[in-house]
């Protein structure tokens, strides 16, 4: 693959590729979040018991786990802008009609379609910006994609106040609604967007690729230097080629490291009220939805020194120290179950600040370990595997708080971050700086000394990097 794009100038085509491609992600933070505002309201209004409530606020979850392996799959197959609107259409159709339903199945329907649209996106998405983006702009344009879904959360939490404050609780189905204007927007930015020319070449499409390298980038390439290389042709293709090696171990870290994070990640947000009041925050409504916007808020703080990290020590430390820090302040709640409402409120800011790291690889990884004929479909996966810890999660918390108690709650939160660390030592891999289309090899080694050494330097050599991922 030609190395035009990897070396081209960062323009305002690529600012504006990463603002149309930053929707999903900014919905996603949207959605998942105005249901825990909204729920406040919903429960009373339509009798929920707690089943319901966490059947609720895990539909979406449970739907990204289908449409993410689904949809990556088949934009690897038909393309990365024939998908590109068409799942932001089904989520207007979803929010729109989420304000007319009162049933409990209708609701956890809409959710779980709605998941299966935002997961459609990001393997879109992401492939499509990583397959436009420079190397050495990659790891923080994808990045911040992640800082798009905190912005909306925390967005969605700033509207939930201003619902619960301006018209009350019962006001909940114009919050399950009001994404309807944020899909609307997006459909408009995202208006002229092109295909990938990676996707192009790899698909037969030279000439169409040659096309929009010159109208998008300003310059001038050879059709021969935009075909994949021969050695990738031939392969099994889809998830066939994910389950060969080396891509196999890829593809469990990937979704493996991911589920470890957002499973206590999505959780708290989805019911952060409900943990603060669990440690005595006041208020009953209104104190809770600004102590989680709050933690919104710091989540999306902790992304900012990450994305500097990620490219100057690399990807593999900043994820494990965001690991193994991250575990702290879960188990101090868990050991401390009756900690006052203000100490806890500042052990989960700790956490979601120390989040920073997995949250700006959680695309970075897939995006740049796999080649181009699989590149969305390893997003999709991620995000599926991602989304069973999510699901489980979610629909368990409640339950756990209410059957267990908080402090076994945290504790459990603190185990699976900490097993989140572990596939990280064993398997993380340093993607900095690589060549999108670079030669394939085995993974690096990341266990042992070898590991440690290359912990502690932060980084490997360049010429072992360009050897290590696509």
């Amino acid at each position: 693959m030609s190395q035009t794009i990897d070396n081209a100038p960062y323009t305002a085509f690529h600012r504006r590729l990463a603002l149309a491609c930053s929707g999903g992600p900014l919905l996603d933070g949207y959605i998942l979040s105005i249901v825990g505002v909204a729920l406040i309201g919903m429960r009373p209004d339509l009798g929920l018991s707690t089943a319901e409530v966490s059947l609720i606020g895990a539909a979406a979850l449970v739907g990204m786990f289908v449409g993410g392996a689904l949809f990556g799959v088949l934009t690897d197959k038909i393309g990365r802008e024939v998908m590109y609107t068409a799942d932001l259409l089904v989520m207007v159709a979803c929010s729109v009609l989420s304000f007319w339903v009162d049933a409990v199945w209708a609701i956890t329907l809409l959710r779980f379609v709605l998941g299966m649209a935002v997961a459609a996106d990001y393997p879109i998405a992401t492939s499509l910006l990583a397959e436009w983006l420079p190397a050495k702009k990659r790891g923080r344009l994808l990045g911040q994609q992640i800082v798009a879904w905190y912005a909306g959360s925390v967005l969605a939490y700033v509207v939930g106040y201003l619902f619960l404050e301006l018209a009350g609780p019962g006001s909940w189905r114009w919050m399950l609604a009001s994404s309807t204007v944020l899909c609307v927007v997006f459909l408009v930015i995202r208006r002229g967007s092109p295909e990938s020319p990676r996707w192009l070449a790899a698909n037969g499409r030279v000439g169409d690729a040659v096309r929009v390298v010159e109208k998008h980038l300003g310059v001038r390439v050879d059709g021969r230097e935009l075909m994949p290389d021969p050695a990738e042709r031939g392969r099994p293709a889809g998830l066939r080629l994910l389950l060969t090696q080396p891509y196999r171990r890829r593809t469990l870290f990937c979704g493996l490291f991911f589920m470890c994070q957002v499973g206590p990640l999505f959780a708290m947000l989805t019911f952060g009220p409900q943990i603060l009041s669990s440690f005595g925050m006041p208020g009953g409504t209104v104190m809770e939805t600004l102590g989680t916007g709050l933690i919104s808020l710091v989540f999306l703080l902790g992304c900012y020194p990450a994305l500097r990290l990620i490219d100057t020590r690399g990807r593999r430390p900043v994820i494990i120290w965001s690991f193994a820090l991250m575990t702290v302040p879960l188990a101090l709640l868990g050991v401390w179950p009756t900690a006052p409402a203000a100490i806890a409120l500042l052990a989960l800011c700790a956490y979601a600040f120390l989040c920073g790291g997995p949250n700006v690889l959680d695309w970075t990884y897939p995006n740049e370990l796999f080649p181009t004929e699989i590149r969305a479909t390893a997003v999709g996966v991620a995000t599926s595997v991602s989304r069973i810890g999510a699901a489980v999660g979610t629909y368990l918390l409640p339950l756990s708080l209410t059957g267990l108690g908080t402090g076994p709650t945290m504790l459990i939160a603190a185990g699976v971050t900490a097993l989140g660390l572990l596939v990280c030592v064993a398997w993380a891999e340093e993607t900095r700086g690589t060549a999108l289309g670079a030669s394939p090899a085995a993974p690096a080694a990341s266990a042992g000394a070898s590991a440690g050494a290359r912990t502690a330097r932060g980084a490997v050599p360049a010429q072992r990097v360009a050897q290590t991922a696509r």
